[in-house]
């Protein structure tokens, strides 16, 4: 299997890696940007560059857009996979992305941390969050043979931590960025009553660690 750290490239590529890398921490813009590529090599084990549904620029968009709802431009008036999924779109817009493009990559985006939900709601909704999910340790042994490669250009960087301290802190904006049973809302609770959160705690059993 052949495998690149080539991004996509033009004028929409790089408007989305200036929005992330702007508002976001580096330790979660190189999450992001992992996801992409681990996506990728999911869909490359999975057989799916062939179908008519995948679609690697909206892949690299929802991928690397995903966490904008837990950088400077969020306000934490919603929960930040929504505001995220919100703004990305917004940006996607601004570059004349077509409307069903546009809702596809805002679903992926708003459901990456819906297990259960976004695994049936198309291929984009699936690759974004089992690429995610593969950046948090799930089903490692699927980029394991790229993964050293993939870690040394976009180091982690205490990846882990510095996503939940940026999750929380916007969850603790407003009661709507704290639904009951969302991510952000559990991460609050579990930090004001431990000082820990479960996703912190996981991260010892990950094989990238944080």
């Amino acid at each position: 299997m052949d495998f690149s750290l080539d991004l996509p490239a033009g004028p929409l590529a790089e408007a989305i890696l200036s929005i992330v890398r702007t508002s976001e921490t580096p330790s979660v813009v190189n999450h992001s940007v992992r996801s992409f590529f681990f996506a990728q090599l999911l869909a490359t084990h999975e057989g799916c560059l062939e179908d008519a549904a995948y679609d690697r620029d909206l892949l690299f968009a929802a991928t690397v857009l995903h966490d904008l709802g837990t950088g400077d431009l969020a306000k934490g008036e919603a929960r930040f996979e929504v505001e995220g999924a919100d703004l990305a779109a917004n940006l996607l817009r601004q570059h004349k992305v077509a409307d069903p493009d546009v809702d596809r990559v805002w679903e992926a985006i708003a459901l990456h941390t819906s297990p259960g939900i976004a695994e049936r709601r198309g291929l984009l909704c699936y690759l974004t969050r089992e690429g995610v999910g593969i950046d948090f340790g799930r089903n490692a042994e699927i980029v394991s043979r790229w993964q050293k490669q993939i870690h040394a250009a976009y180091p982690r960087l205490a990846m882990v931590r510095s996503l939940v301290d940026a999750i929380v802190e916007r969850a603790a904006r407003s009661d709507a960025a704290a639904p009951r049973y969302s991510i952000g809302g559990e991460l609050l609770r579990e930090r004001r009553a431990d000082g820990v959160t479960s996703m912190e705690r996981a991260a010892a059993a990950s094989p990238w660690g944080e």
